[in-house]
């Protein structure tokens, strides 16, 4: 029997390579070989991923340590996994903005089980960072970049080839993450076309009044990719 979306994605998630020294104190963490992670990943995968559709990616920065780091599914708290996904879970509350918004646009277009037929949350950089203890950004640090810019080439590479994703479109999630993406884009020629977003948590912090708008903004860029 074939592979299917699921079973592809958590062997990409699982042996992504963490790299063995960054600058600017920061590490690299890979919650998908922690055993509690990739359980909950794989029944994320059963329930929503099991076939062998192509599907259209959206990529964010690199994975929260309390978001995806827990859960194993990219812009999905517990709660949201738990509430909107139907996956029971033992995590700690730990709100995200992120997840709050992206889980707004999901029910928008119809609840989980018909955005994720169709779409694939990601990230450009799949593995944890983190530095003091707080999570971090791989353009935070313009020496970070440098020295990750390969992996993140890699992790492209291997996502629409290992995944199977639509190569017509993707969506890029954060201004400044599609700085790098339209350039390793251009190099790569991965997808036609990048559609960029302002990322979920920016707008969670500083545009929760025109939130509707921006939820709108979403579903408008998603649907005509769809379709």
């Amino acid at each position: 029997m074939p592979d299917t979306f699921a079973d592809r994605l958590l062997r990409f998630l699982s042996t992504f390579p963490a790299p063995p020294a960054l600058p600017d104190e920061v590490q690299a963490l890979n919650p998908y070989q922690e055993p509690a992670v990739a359980e909950l990943l794989t029944q994320f995968g059963q329930k929503f991923y099991a076939d062998q559709r192509p599907r259209v990616a959206l990529l964010g920065i690199n994975p929260g340590r309390f978001g995806a780091g827990r859960t194993g599914v990219a812009f999905t708290d517990p709660a949201a996994l738990a509430g909107a996904c139907g996956i029971p879970n033992q995590l700690p509350p730990h709100p995200e903005l992120s997840s709050q918004f992206v889980y707004r646009v999901i029910d928008a277009l119809g609840g989980p089980a018909n955005f994720y037929q169709d779409f694939y949350l990601g990230s450009l950089y799949p593995l944890v960072l983190m530095r003091h203890g707080k999570n971090y950004n791989y353009y935070d640090s313009p020496a970070l970049t440098e020295v990750l810019e390969p992996d993140i080439r890699a992790s492209l590479q291997r996502q629409v080839q290992e995944l199977g994703l639509v190569r017509t479109a993707a969506v890029c999630l954060g201004r400044r993450n599609g700085l790098l993406f339209d350039k390793l884009n251009k190099e790569l020629r991965l997808f036609d076309t990048i559609h960029v977003l302002d990322h979920p948590r920016y707008l969670m912090q500083y545009k929760r009044r025109e939130l509707p708008t921006h939820v709108a903004r979403y579903v408008e860029v998603l649907f005509s990719i769809k379709n």
